[in-house]
């Protein structure tokens, strides 16, 4: 099994068992021989490696740091995104002496740095770049400014197949000796795919006394759901969105509302304080309205219109 780390507690597995080399790292083929040289040689340029959101960016970033010798610094630019946050914390780091003669900034969620942010950023990379190194992960490429794309090596990191995320889904059931059907296993992974993370989140939640207990039924209203918050990241058309909402019959969107609030981050764009009053504004009116899915459709444009 390589690096996994076994043993029964009560860690999110999503975090014990985050590949921590290549080997075990799945998905991607392609990128793994350019990776291993980085590694190999402690030699990294800037790196953005951008794609859909539980694919493995974070995870390949931080096997890069963990394989080389270097100081790093991690940062969460979803809940650290002003241009303070670049020019003391992530320019302190860059700045001063460490241990080690690398330093390499992991700066994740990136797309969500503002305009300014971004341009600050920017300065800290020209500034610093003989000895401190970025790896930026984004789910958006497109909003990234091309200052910064330009000074980057670019991979766009695939979704693993589904069977491979399934053999990762089984190795972690064994190593906890929790019991299961294959079938489950198959169900789980359909469900949340290519989230490889909502997938491991939401089998660790259904273990019972060692044993995956699904609710089929649970798990199949909630496709409609993952399937909507994927538009919704995906600035899908209303009509995409409209079609997906009569294809599974929905008449109850009070649960829809908490889904949208819940999940905020899967698709706001750093705008989380005009996507909550839009959803507040939703759920007020769902109460008196006639129909109520014109109402929801209104909240999604309105959401829409804050993101892009």
């Amino acid at each position: 099994m390589g690096e996994w780390m076994g043993g029964l507690n009560h860690t999110l597995w999503v975090e014990q068992y985050r590949p921590k080399t290549l080997d075990n790292y799945i998905g991607n083929e392609h990128l793994k021989s350019k990776v291993q040289k980085y590694i190999d040689t402690s030699d990294i340029p800037h790196l953005l490696l951008y794609g859909r959101a539980g694919t493995g960016k974070t995870t390949l970033a931080k096997i890069v740091v963990n394989n080389i010798e270097c100081d790093y610094l991690y940062i969460n630019a979803s809940d650290e995104n002003s241009v303070d946050a670049v020019r003391f914390k992530i320019r302190s780091f860059a700045s001063t002496i460490g241990f080690k003669d690398l330093k390499v900034v992991i700066l994740d969620e990136c797309d969500y740095l503002t305009p300014n942010a971004q341009a600050a950023l920017r300065n800290v990379m020209e500034t610093f770049s003989r000895h401190c190194r970025f790896i930026l992960t984004c789910n958006y490429v497109e909003r990234v400014i091309d200052p910064i794309q330009s000074r980057c090596q670019t991979f766009k990191i695939i979704p693993p197949k589904k069977s491979d995320v399934a053999r990762y889904l089984v190795n972690i059931l064994d190593v906890e000796k929790v019991e299961y059907e294959l079938d489950d296993v198959a169900t789980l992974g359909t469900a949340g795919y290519p989230d490889i993370r909502r997938v491991i989140n939401s089998a660790q939640r259904q273990v019972i006394d060692n044993k995956l207990i699904i609710d089929v039924d649970s798990i199949i209203q909630s496709e409609y759901k993952i399937q909507l918050l994927s538009l919704l990241s995906s600035n899908a058309t209303i009509q995409e969105i409209r079609k997906l909402l009569a294809d599974n019959s929905i008449s109850d969107y009070s649960e829809l509302y908490r889904l949208l609030y819940d999940e905020i981050d899967e698709y706001c764009n750093g705008r989380i304080a005009e996507c909550i009053l839009a959803i507040a504004e939703g759920q007020y009116h769902d109460v008196n309205v006639v129909d109520k899915e014109i109402n929801f459709m209104s909240t999604i444009i309105k959401i829409q219109e804050k993101i892009r």
